[in-house]
Parts: C-alpha cells; sequence; structure tokens
C-alpha cells in the first residue's frame, strides 16, 4: 500500500502532475515524504496526454521502445530514434524534472520503466 501526498511544485500546476493528467501510464508503486515510485507503461502507438514529473528521478528499464517527446505545443523535444543506441532492459540513467510535455511509442515494443522520483526537501 502506498501514502499518496500533494505535489509540491511551484514550477508547474498540480492539475498537469503525472498521477492527474496521464493515470493510465504511471501507477504509484510506493509513495511517502522522501519519493515517488511510478511504474510507467507506453504500448506500441499510444500516446499520453501532457503532464509533468516535478522531481528529478533514477529510471530503471523494463522494456525499450522508441519514442518521441514533445513540448506543450506539439514541438518535438527528443525522438529517441536519433540517439546512438537505445538503452538495454536493466539500464539505470538519471532525469531531471520534467515540465509539460507528452509522449508517443513510436516503436513496436512496450515502453516501461521504473521511475524514483526523489521528491527534493531541505535537509538537516
Amino acid at each position: 500500500m502506498s501514502e499518496q501526498s500533494e505535489v509540491t511544485s511551484d514550477q508547474w500546476p498540480g492539475s498537469l502532475d503525472a498521477m492527474v493528467a496521464a493515470p493510465a501510464h504511471h501507477e504509484v508503486l510506493l509513495e511517502n515524504q522522501h519519493v515517488r515510485v511510478l511504474d510507467t507503461k507506453l504500448g506500441p502507438g499510444e500516446s499520453t496526454p501532457v503532464h509533468t514529473h516535478p522531481w528529478p528521478s533514477v529510471l530503471y528499464v523494463l522494456s525499450w521502445s522508441a519514442f518521441v517527446r514533445y513540448d506543450r505545443e506539439g514541438n518535438v523535444l527528443v525522438d529517441s530514434r536519433d540517439w546512438s543506441s537505445a538503452p538495454e532492459k536493466g539500464t539505470t540513467l538519471w532525469a531531471a524534472p520534467l515540465g509539460p510535455h507528452s509522449a508517443k511509442n513510436v516503436g513496436t515494443g512496450e515502453l516501461r520503466v521504473i521511475a524514483v522520483e526523489l521528491k527534493t526537501e531541505r535537509m538537516g
């Protein structure tokens, strides 16, 4: 069971948080005052609504598929098909907070990533 808390980012409205704006593609596995762990899934041809990820995160790749990330106006931010190589299953990546964006799986497999979002707070 997870303990959910309200998103507290001054950067973007809570209505754009991934769990509010795109819950069909994000499942909370654990949430407390320190972290939120999301299971993110995007099937072939699927797109997410515009949403945000307000905290930096560690990403763990369960399965990979090519994707395109767009800003809220539909401009391409990232096209993974342009990368020199695709992350393999088991790859761990770092991600900064993500502002308003949508994503489309343009590959043939499921894109599935566990995101451990590190909630920022004052230490000490």
